[in-house]
């Protein structure tokens, strides 16, 4: 949630900045703000878009420096308004000119604006990053990063702050615990940014703050230490990806490059992991855990959203192949119902950031249980990318796009790989891993064939964009598919949808069913086929219209379907990763015939970094 950028250096921060805070709109886009030292601070913020703090800036020329800091916001503590917006400053009165920018929630918050209030504070907002302003201009002695340490003692929840103050003009204090925070390090300058999509430009080299780690950055150098001062070396890294990768390009949102990219993606995920002639799957980075995933007795996947409808696939998966027992959890409900770890367990968090919240904490409840946690993640050095025991990297490049749809493939496919790692280790042949890497190696050009029917899933879509209710079944692996499209569909469209198992469908949903009703069905030709045809006729006597995905060549099913978009043949446990991208292309286009924002859905940022 919410983007922060921050810049010291010797260029003019406010173009820098602004550029920064539109790389980073897509992690929230309620007001914004930026504040830059010049002899003197100077704070200009705004409600709506970044867009709208653009303009605003234009009426002030002489808003100029070379030390910023910038906020793209999505309101937590407060409504969106000019007053609850970033950056937020310290009580005028001790004339510290002090600005800080904040991602989090300061849990503790009320008890701490109550004791600033005794001390004559005077608050203009109904935001918790303001208390903690306060808070740093309270204990503020000359020496700006010591004034942080010490309100950071003082604090419960999560941050990832920048602050500045005009008594200091060349110093930027950072630090982090539970949100994340990056340093980019450039010659005699610094861009601090909430992920690496507004550092690319600027810097191919970065640093990750650790929980707990607050960073001193001058023109020249820069120091780390804990909140407690103690000093420790942070790990500077290459970038993974560049500048080109997160441009538009010719498309005209992300959204849709980001689903056309997926082939390429996928190839990217499955490069260097694979061996069909061997019949082997090549993880590094669960390796030295291959004796225990093989002895494990259980497998619970964590995660939130289309993570969580991917983890229902590696369910499925983990089951089918590595003949593990497996369930799927929500992560915001897994530590709060005294989950039972057992010996033997084994916790998989997938999450395309690595930085969402409840995923996080649910996965180290379960290390403190005794469980081995892995993590499947896209972003390099991420959260749980650091948390866990090991984990395996998607790889499929930066998703700017708010709703997720290559990060869900390559879920997917690590998924599967880490499924069939396990198997062949336990029960499958090298024969049977040998076909079925076949069938993973062959998806993307089938992905590819499946996305030139884009133009007609755009005709036949406009035919029911006007339905405010949708249905979307599926059986078997398809089942996470139906929820994914689904939620794709809510998020992007504002239609209100629900997926389900089409079985589930009799019991209480068909009530639903009316005359035109939308009813996606995904009905391939697999083990359950027949079941899922059975349920097709129970919609259309109710009258409602289906929209079926289907398997290549099977024309007896379009006498049962309104529209009806076909996928190629592969085995069923890979159905899902060709299903999906019909559905992807249907929730798209239906948002765009609506008109809507489609890569800024309204009251959704794309990383949920609180809880």
């Amino acid at each position: 949630m919410c983007g922060i950028v921050a810049y010291i250096g010797d260029k003019p921060a406010r173009p820098l900045l602004l550029e920064g805070l539109k790389r980073l709109e897509y992690r929230g886009y309620d007001s914004a703000g930026m504040a830059i030292v010049n002899g003197d601070l100077q704070v200009v913020r705004s409600v709506g878009r970044v867009r709208v703090l653009e303009s605003l800036l234009e009426q002030h020329p002489g808003m100029s420096g070379t030390l910023g800091i910038a906020h793209t916001r999505w309101a937590t503590h407060g409504e969106p308004s000019d007053r609850n917006a970033h950056p937020h400053t310290d009580d005028p009165g001790n004339g510290h000119g002090i600005a800080l920018i904040h991602n989090g929630i300061i849990e503790n918050y009320r008890v701490l604006k109550t004791y600033l209030e005794e001390k004559g504070h005077v608050f203009n907002s109904d935001t918790d990053t303001e208390v903690l302003t306060h808070l740093i201009g309270e204990l503020y002695a000359g020496d700006l990063e010591q004034a942080v340490q010490a309100a950071l003692r003082e604090v419960t929840g999560a941050y990832a702050i920048a602050v500045i103050c005009e008594k200091e003009p060349g110093v930027l204090v950072v630090a982090s615990k539970g949100s994340p925070l990056m340093v980019g390090v450039g010659k005699d300058e610094y861009i601090v940014a909430s992920d690496s999509s507004a550092i690319v430009a600027h810097t191919t080299q970065a640093f990750t703050l650790d929980d707990y780690a607050v960073a001193r950055l001058t023109r020249d150098s820069f120091r780390t230490t804990t909140v407690d001062n103690v000093p420790f070396s942070p790990q500077v890294r290459d970038l993974e990806f560049n500048l080109e990768q997160i441009e538009l390009g010719a498309y005209e949102h992300f959204m849709l490059k980001e689903i056309e990219e997926q082939p390429a993606a996928m190839r990217r995920s499955l490069k260097g992991r694979v061996d069909a002639r061997e019949g082997q799957v090549v993880l590094g980075g669960i390796a030295d855990f291959a004796r225990e995933l093989v002895k494990a007795k259980r497998v619970i996947f964590l995660g939130q959203g289309t993570a969580l409808n991917a983890a229902l696939v590696g369910e499925y998966l983990m089951e089918d192949l590595a003949k593990i027992p497996a369930e799927t959890d929500f992560a915001s409900e897994f530590r709060y119902r005294n989950p039972i770890i057992e010996d033997g367990t084994v916790v998989i968090a997938i999450s395309q950031s690595g930085e969402t919240a409840d995923t996080i904490a649910a996965m180290d409840e379960a290390k403190r249980r005794g469980a081995l946690a892995l993590g499947l993640v896209n972003v390099v050095g991420s959260t749980i990318s650091r948390k866990t025991d090991a984990g395996v990297y998607l790889r499929v490049g930066p998703e700017i796009g708010v709703a997720s749809t290559k990060a869900f493939l390559g879920q997917i496919t690590v998924a599967a790989l880490v499924a069939l790692f396990i198997g062949r280790r336990r029960f499958l042949s090298a024969e049977h891993v040998s076909n079925l890497i076949r069938e993973l190696e062959r998806i993307p050009e089938l992905i590819e064939k499946t996305l030139q029917q884009s133009d007609r899933i755009r005709e036949a879509t406009a035919r029911f964009v006007e339905r405010e209710n949708w249905l979307f079944l599926g059986r078997g692996y398809n089942y996470p598919v139906a929820l994914e499209g689904a939620l794709k569909l809510k998020e992007i469209s504002y239609i209100h949808a629900e997926g389900m198992p089409a079985a589930e469908m009799k019991h209480g949903p068909i009530a639903l069913i009316d005359d035109g009703m939308p009813v996606v069905v995904v009905a391939t030709r697999n083990s359950q086929y027949h079941k899922v045809v059975s349920n097709i006729e129970e919609v259309r006597s109710r009258g409602g219209h289906v929209i079926g995905v289907a398997t290549e060549g099977d024309t007896e099913i379009a006498r049962y379907c309104e529209e009806v978009f076909y996928v190629p043949d592969v085995v069923e446990p890979l159905q899902p990763l060709l299903t999906v991208v019909p559905l992807q292309l249907l929730a798209y286009h239906a948002a765009v015939l609506r008109g809507k924002d489609v890569d800024k859905p309204r009251n959704l940022a794309k990383s949920v970094t609180v809880e």
